[in-house]
């Protein structure tokens, strides 16, 4: 001890830690003298100083989600929101299927469950019964073992895993993702440093699909170059290719060497059959080729905000499977280190009863219906007004999505004048919709086909 003070050695950064404490501590005694505060701290300029943070500048509003909050602020009685990519009833209101809250009270009662770390890969179940439904449960991938699986945060979280993945260990840090598509897809590859670019996909004139511009495309993609591929119900046009174009699709790719990242968002939620809906991912997988695929099932189990989903990887041999999923560790434990439990118990427990199972599938398909149904009634309403056009696209498109082909002018006139609510670029969820508000819709529709230019 010297003069009252402790010998402090800065050898550590505890020391260090001490050290600064030490003087904060002397800092403030000598704030009070003779019970007046020093004039030269009174002077601090802290309070007065700007924010660090002062340069940033406010951000848009995310395309999709801004949309709701314009709906939310809007009082009007007639407001419809056809932008939410979510399931709603006849009745307009949020769905939790009955087989999900059954399994959900079941896990609630079992006293035996604890609240304990997954692995970081997640929950063994989950995983190997979420590969089963994607690639089919006689998958030769899956008896050979040449599949990994992990739990990921929804879609979102199974694309960026797989991006960050792919930057660190594939040689080809290049991505084409179809044009028009998810508005999230180009920021998720490209802040995980992959260059996005596009190949054609929608055709606005045939409100289809653009094939050759497709095949033309990929076929001057660098070799081995990523692609994207909406597994069903693309996002956000509803326009899928047939199953004899996604054979033509794979042929072409495998014949260049083009890695396929598949995004499944919508397995059984597209035509109200699981198998139907993994056609594209299945066909990529007998052939014996590697290929990606980010499952979520937040539509096809409402469980959007458990935030469930899954990547699976499928490889040439076990060995590198093996391998693969080492790494898969590595990329997933610095960021949220493992993920979380509760969502995908609900959905291991689901697809692992039979009898629960067959549940799921039946109210899964009662969904689907009530959104094909949706589609008849809206053409047949403008059909029956003789809005100007053609509308069979309504009901020749798939899934959650119809793009409408309304272009911005257009979508601005609904809004402010029939206080209907979409994505700038005409994309409707038609599970928004309901049989009551078909006819609010199709007003709205004649009325900005009929009043406004459609260029």
């Amino acid at each position: 001890m010297h003069g009252g003070k402790a010998s402090l050695s800065p050898s550590s950064s505890s020391d260090r830690r001490l050290s600064a404490l030490v003087r904060h501590l002397e800092g403030s005694s000598s704030i009070v003298m003779g019970g007046s505060k020093d004039p030269s701290i009174a002077a601090s300029p802290t309070s007065a100083r700007n924010s660090v943070f002062e340069h940033i500048l406010q951000a848009s509003e995310d395309p999709i989600l801004g949309v709701t909050v314009a709906y939310n602020k809007d009082p009007s009685p007639v407001k419809l929101n056809l932008g939410v990519g979510a399931y709603r009833t006849e009745e307009g209101k949020p769905l939790v299927l009955n087989v999900v809250r059954r399994a959900e009270q079941m896990l609630v009662n079992d006293k035996s469950r604890v609240k304990e770390y997954l692995p970081i890969v997640g929950l063994a179940d989950f995983n190997k019964l979420s590969a089963k439904l994607i690639l089919g449960a006689d998958s030769p991938a899956i008896q050979e073992n040449r599949v990994t699986t992990v739990q990921c945060l929804s879609g979102t979280g199974s694309l960026k895993i797989g991006a960050e993945f792919l930057y660190r260990h594939y040689n080809q840090h290049t991505i084409l993702i179809p044009k028009p598509t998810w508005g999230n897809h180009a920021r998720i590859f490209a802040l995980s440093g992959i260059a996005v670019t596009s190949y054609r996909y929608y055709d606005p004139a045939t409100r289809g699909l653009n094939f050759e511009g497709l095949l033309e495309d990929l076929g001057s993609a660098p070799s081995g170059a990523i692609v994207l591929l909406h597994a069903c119900a693309h996002n956000p046009t509803g326009v899928d290719p047939t199953p004899q174009q996604w054979e033509k699709i794979r042929q072409l790719m495998r014949s260049k060497a083009l890695l396929p990242f598949f995004d499944s968002a919508y397995q059984g939620f597209a035509s109200g059959n699981l198998d139907t809906d993994a056609h594209s991912v299945r066909i990529f997988v007998a052939d014996g080729g590697e290929c990606l695929v980010a499952q979520s099932y937040a539509k096809n189990m409402g469980l959007y905000g458990e935030r469930v989903g899954a990547l699976s990887i499928v490889c040439r041999t076990p060995d590198v499977a093996g391998r693969v999923e080492s790494q898969l560790k590595l990329v997933i434990r610095p960021m949220y280190s493992n993920p979380p439990i509760h969502g995908a118990s609900i959905v291991a427990r689901i697809l692992k009863d039979s009898t629960m199972y067959q549940e799921w599938t039946v109210e899964l398909k009662a969904m689907a219906d009530r959104i094909i149904s949706m589609r008849q009634k809206l053409f047949d309403a403008l059909r029956n007004k003789g809005t100007p056009g053609d509308w069979s696209h309504i009901i020749k498109q798939i899934g959650m999505f119809t793009f409408t082909g309304l272009n911005r002018n257009q979508v601005s006139f609904m809004t402010e004048e029939y206080h209907i609510y979409m994505t700038s670029d005409g994309r409707i969820s038609m599970a928004g919709l309901s049989s009551k508000t078909v006819p609010h819709l199709a007003d709205a529709i004649h009325a900005a086909v009929t009043r406004l230019d459609d260029d």
